[in-house]
C-alpha cells in the first residue's frame, strides 16, 4: 500500500494526528494557515483530498466523516479502484473506514484504533461477520469470476451454507469461518484449471511459476505466446501463476517483464550458482547451457528454484524460436516477494529547491516506493519528515562517486533505490555520474538496474519565477567550477554565450576557495552587452534564509555569494520593469510585440 496521508485540518487534531502517523507510518499534510511542523502543506482541504484520491493515496482524515464525503463525492466513481479513505475522531475515540474497506481501509483503521485505544467502526457486512471478504482474497488467490463473488457473500449473509470444493490440496484455511455444507447450491470451487463457471464461485491459489530464458532483445510476443501455449499444455489459469522467473543475466530483458505485465504478476530472478543447485531435478539439463550461463538449465530451473524444494516441475523446457519456457508448481502458495530478487531500481530524484512543495509529485511517489535513500546528508536532512522506514545512507559534501557507487550496489541486489539531488538531478548533479560510471564498467549488473530519471525544478527555474520571466528567450546555463571542467573551457562557453548574446544562468558561482571566476565571468559578459543588463541573484531558494536581488551586470560582486547561490544574466534585450509594490521584475521579451497584428480565426 502506498504510504498514507494524515490530514489534519485544526490544530486541535495535531496530536493525535502524530499518534496515527507514528502508528501507520503515514505523511503529516496539514491545512496551512492553522497546522504548522507537517511535511505537506496546502490551503484547499478540498482540491488536496480530490488529489491524494486521484493519486491512489490512502487518506486518513482527523475530521467529521462528513468533510471526506463532502470532498470526495465528486470524484467517486469505480468502488474497485478507490483506495482506503478513513474518519477519525480528534480524541481518536473513533475510526470509521468510509471508503475502500477490502483494499485495505478496514485493516488500516484496525491499526489506529489500536493505537488509540479507540473502536473501528467496520462497517462491511462480510468482514463485520465472517472476518474476511470473498471479493478480496487474501494474498496468493485469485478470483476467476469476481462478479459472482457479491451473491455469494449476500447468500452468506442471508443465512445460507456453501460448498468447498478443493482439487487443489492447497491450505485454504481463510474460508473456514464459512459455513458450509457438501450438499448446499452455491459452490466454491479452488482450482488450478482455467475455465468459467456460471454456478461457481472459481478460487485459484497462487502456486505455480514460470521459469523462461531468452536470447538477448527476444520479441516479447513470441515469449508471451510461448508461455500460453505452455500454461494450456499443462491445463493451468493463468490466474494460478505467481511469478516468472529467470537467471539473474536476463534480469533486464524485455520480452520477460513483458510477460510478467502481460499476466500481471512479478518477474524474480536468481543467480547461476542457486539455478546450479537444481540441477539434480532438471528433465533436460544441458552442458551447453551450463558453458554459457554457469547453471545446467535457466527455466526448468528458475521454476524450480521458485516452487521450493517441495515443489515438482509440471511442465519440462519447451522451446520456442528465440526463448523457453518450463512450468513447476508448489504445493503451497508461493509468495513472490520471497521468491530470488526483484529487478533492482534506481530512481534519480531532483528534489527542486527544497520545500514539498517544490516536488513533484511523481517524486513524492518514487521517494514513498523506494526503500533505501541516498544522497549528501543536507539533502537528506530536507527529507527528514517523509524518512520514517527508510534505510538513509548519508554522504559527504565531495563524495559523488562514492554515493553514486553505493546507490547501484543497492539497487543491483534487487533494491528500490532512490539516489537524492536538489534541484533537477540532470542539471549539474547525480544523473550524468550514474550512467558514466555504468560505462566504465564497475559492476556488469549495474547495467541490469531499472533506471528512472525524475526532474525537479532547478535553481535557475525558482529565481526567473521569483524574479518574473528572465529566461522568456534563448538562455544558458554555465557552471563556474573548475573542479571538473578547465576553466579554459568555461571561459570559451562564457564568450560563446556572450557573442550569442543569450541570457546566462551561472551555476556554482564562487566558492570558500575560488572567488575570481565570478569576476572574469562579468567580464566577459559586460564586453558584450551594457552595465545595466539586468541581474537576478537568488540564494538559499525554497528554503529558510532565502534571498532574492535584482542588481546589474555591472554591480555583480562575488561577496554574499557561495555554492547555494544561483545569478541569472540577461541578455541585451532583458527588461527590468517597476513592481507597484516595490522591488522589480526581469523579464526577456520574446518579440511579441514586433509581430504585425494577425488577423482572428
Amino acid at each position: 500500500m502506498t504510504r498514507p496521508a494524515v490530514v489534519i485540518l485544526g490544530p486541535s487534531a495535531l496530536a493525535t494526528g502524530k499518534r496515527v502517523a507514528d502508528a501507520i507510518d503515514g505523511e503529516l499534510h496539514g491545512f496551512a494557515p492553522r497546522v504548522p511542523g507537517c511535511a505537506v502543506t496546502f490551503t484547499d482541504a478540498a482540491a488536496h483530498l480530490r488529489s491524494l484520491f486521484a493519486a491512489g493515496r490512502p487518506i486518513v482524515g482527523l475530521c467529521a466523516a462528513g468533510v471526506l464525503i463532502r470532498a470526495l463525492a465528486p470524484v467517486l466513481a469505480d468502488k474497485r479502484q478507490e483506495p482506503p479513505v478513513i474518519a477519525v475522531a480528534e480524541g481518536g475515540g473513533a475510526v470509521v473506514p468510509l471508503l475502500g474497506g477490502h483494499h485495505g481501509a478496514n485493516a488500516l483503521a484496525r491499526r489506529i484504533a489500536a493505537a488509540l485505544d479507540g473502536a473501528a467502526a467496520i462497517t462491511t457486512a462480510g468482514e463485520g461477520r465472517f472476518g474476511l471478504a470473498l471479493d478480496e482474497p487474501p494474498t496468493g488467490w485469485r478470483l476467476g469470476n469476481p462478479e459472482a463473488a457479491k451473491s455469494f457473500m449476500a447468500d452468506l449473509l442471508a443465512g445460507e451454507a456453501l460448498a468447498i470444493e478443493n482439487e487443489t490440496g492447497v491450505d485454504a484455511g481463510w474460508l473456514s469461518p464459512l459455513p458450509t455444507n457438501p450438499d448446499a447450491k452455491g459452490r466454491i470451487r479452488i482450482t488450478l484449471q482455467p475455465g468459467k463457471s456460471e454456478t461457481d464461485l472459481l478460487l485459484h491459489p497462487a502456486v505455480v511459476a514460470i521459469g523462461v530464458g531468452c536470447e538477448r532483445l527476444a520479441p516479447a510476443a513470441e515469449l508471451i505466446a510461448l508461455a500460453e501455449t505452455c500454461l494450456a499444455e499443462a491445463g493451468l489459469s493463468a490466474l494460478s501463476v505467481a511469478c516468472v522467473v529467470s537467471l539473474d543475466l536476463k534480469a533486464a530483458e524485455p520480452a520477460v517483464h513483458a510477460l510478467a505485465r502481460h499476466l500481471a504478476v512479478p518477474a524474480r530472478f536468481f543467480d547461476a550458482a542457486r539455478l546450479e543447485r537444481e540441477t539434480p531435478r532438471l528433465a533436460t539439463p544441458s552442458d551447453l547451457v551450463f558453458r554459457e550461463t554457469g547453471c545446467h538449465g535457466v527455466a526448468e530451473g528458475a521454476a524450480l528454484a521458485a516452487a521450493g524444494p517441495e515443489g515438482r516441475l509440471l511442465l519440462a523446457k519447451r522451446r520456442g524460436a528465440r526463448s523457453t519456457c518450463a512450468i513447476a508448481v508448489s504445493p503451497g502458495i508461493i509468495l513472490a516477494d520471497e521468491v530470488g530478487k526483484a529487478r533492482g531500481r534506481l530512481a534519480i530524484v531532483g528534489l527542486g529547491p527544497g520545500r514539498a512543495e517544490g516536488r513533484t509529485a511523481e517524486a513524492d511517489a518514487a521517494l514513498a516506493a523506494a526503500g533505501d535513500w541516498v544522497g549528501y546528508r543536507l539533502y537528506l536532512d530536507l527529507l527528514s519528515p517523509l524518512s520514517a522506514g527508510k534505510t538513509i545512507h548519508g554522504f559527504d559534501l565531495g563524495a559523488e562517486e562514492a554515493r553514486v557507487t553505493h546507490a547501484l550496489d543497492l539497487a543491483a541486489e534487487g533494491r528500490n533505490v532512490a539516489l537524492v539531488s536538489s534541484g533537477d538531478a540532470g542539471i549539474y548533479a547525480m544523473a550524468s555520474l550514474v550512467f558514466e560510471l555504468i560505462e566504465r564498467g564497475g559492476r556488469a549488473d549495474w547495467a541490469r538496474v531499472e533506471i528512472a530519471g525524475l526532474p525537479g525544478v532547478s535553481a535557475m527555474q525558482v529565481a526567473a519565477a521569483k524574479a518574473g520571466a528572465p529566461l522568456g528567450h534563448d538562455f544558458c546555463a554555465i557552471s563556474l567550477s573548475d573542479l571538473l571542467t578547465p576553466w579554459t573551457a568555461i571561459e570559451r562557453r562564457l564568450k560563446a554565450a556572450a557573442d550569442a548574446d543569450f541570457v546566462v544562468a551561472l551555476y556554482n558561482p564562487v566558492s570558500q576557495r575560488r572567488k575570481s571566476q565570478l569576476a572574469r565571468a562579468r567580464e566577459i559578459l559586460l564586453a558584450a552587452r551594457g552595465p545595466q543588463t539586468p541581474v537576478v541573484v537568488g540564494r538559499n531558494l525554497g528554503r529558510a534564509n532565502e534571498s532574492l536581488q535584482v542588481i546589474t551586470l555591472a554591480t555583480l560582486e562575488a561577496e554574499n555569494l557561495d555554492m547555494l547561490s544561483v545569478v541569472l544574466i540577461g541578455a541585451s534585450s532583458t527588461r527590468r520593469l517597476a513592481r507597484p509594490d516595490g522591488g522589480d521584475w526581469v523579464y526577456t521579451p520574446r518579440g511579441y510585440g514586433d509581430k504585425p497584428a494577425r488577423e482572428a480565426l
